[in-house]
């Protein structure tokens, strides 16, 4: 038993000898070395970082952020890699140097927004808005192509040259023009009463819809006031059908209504077709259902290329969805 404790000091004291001599070790291994990383790129060796994180994060900041106004992303295809050594205190680190050796074959891509006349690219601005704006104005001075202008995002690697949005609208805007037909003649009295009824009355007559859009402003009271039509949305220069046979009584300017062309159908029934682009007929002249009679405009008072249609009997205005739409 007596050899046996003696084993056990006797071992206890090989062990306190070697967990000293390894925190000797290991001391003498932290006061000549440090922890750091060896930094590759396409498996070369590039340089030491200290701290990897703060390198990495540096690089994903600058890909997803880039550097100057409107980047919207940088792509870098080589990524580096870290390895942790144990290497003498003596070693330079050299983050700066690596961060550019692997930033500066970067792909910068940068974002604005075209603005497009019949899709074709016709300037360019910094921010959607800006475009907005801009084409806004265009609509408000009511210039002749705004129905064609679009904005579109664009994500290059060239940054083109931006325009300031004064100079894009005196740019872009077209004075509207007002084209009527050679033969176009007004007749005389335009019943312009906004007496109104909703009650669908018997016209004696089948119509058919002069176009096809979208209905953007419906018949009766609107913005305190009473709208005697219809409104029908669509690209300003469509095709105006007759809604019936019968024959022009008015194809003129009419003050708010624009280019207007008023056809009689008999029985005190009449169709007014209102902000017309273009007049294609005459007052006195006979037409056919469904025969071209004008252009969709923005004419008048508008506010974008609609044909306003009316539906009146004995000169009250009816709601013509009762009829069509």
């Amino acid at each position: 038993m007596k050899k046996f404790y003696v084993h056990i000091r006797t071992a206890i004291k090989f062990i306190s000898l070697v967990f000293l001599a390894c925190i000797i070790i290991v001391g003498i291994i932290m006061l000549t070395y440090k922890p750091i990383y060896s930094v590759s790129l396409d498996g070369e060796q590039i340089g030491y970082s200290e701290d990897k994180s703060k390198l990495q994060k540096r690089i994903n900041d600058y890909m997803e952020k880039g550097e100057g106004e409107n980047v919207a992303f940088v792509q870098i295809d080589e990524m580096p890699e870290y390895k942790l050594c144990l290497l003498k205190k003596g070693i330079v680190t050299n983050d700066e140097e690596i961060y550019k050796l692997i930033t500066e074959d970067g792909i910068t891509y940068y974002n604005y927004y075209a603005i497009t006349e019949d899709s074709k690219e016709k300037l360019y601005v910094s921010t959607f808005e800006e475009a907005e704006d801009i084409i806004n104005s265009l609509k408000e001075k009511k210039s002749s192509n705004a129905s064609k202008l679009a904005i579109v995002e664009k994500y290059e690697t060239e940054k083109k040259e931006f325009t300031t949005s004064e100079k894009a609208i005196a740019d872009l805007y077209v004075k509207p023009v007002v084209t009527v037909a050679k033969k176009t003649s007004s007749g005389g009295y335009v019943n312009t009463s906004t007496k109104i009824s909703n009650a669908k009355v018997n016209l004696g007559i089948n119509l058919i819809k002069p176009i096809s859009g979208t209905i953007s402003s419906r018949y009766g009271s609107r913005w305190g006031a009473t709208h005697t039509g219809l409104d029908i949305a669509t690209s300003a220069g469509t095709p105006i059908k007759a809604a019936a046979g019968g024959t022009v009584t008015y194809a003129g300017w009419k003050g708010s209504y624009g280019n207007l062309v008023v056809v009689s159908h008999g029985n005190g029934v009449q169709t007014y077709y209102a902000h017309c682009s273009s007049i294609l007929v005459s007052a006195g002249q006979s037409v056919s259902q469904g025969q071209t009679i004008a252009k969709v405009g923005s004419t008048g008072n508008s506010t974008g290329p609609h044909l306003h249609l009316e539906i009146r009997k004995n000169g009250t205005s009816l709601n013509p969805q009762n009829y069509l739409y």
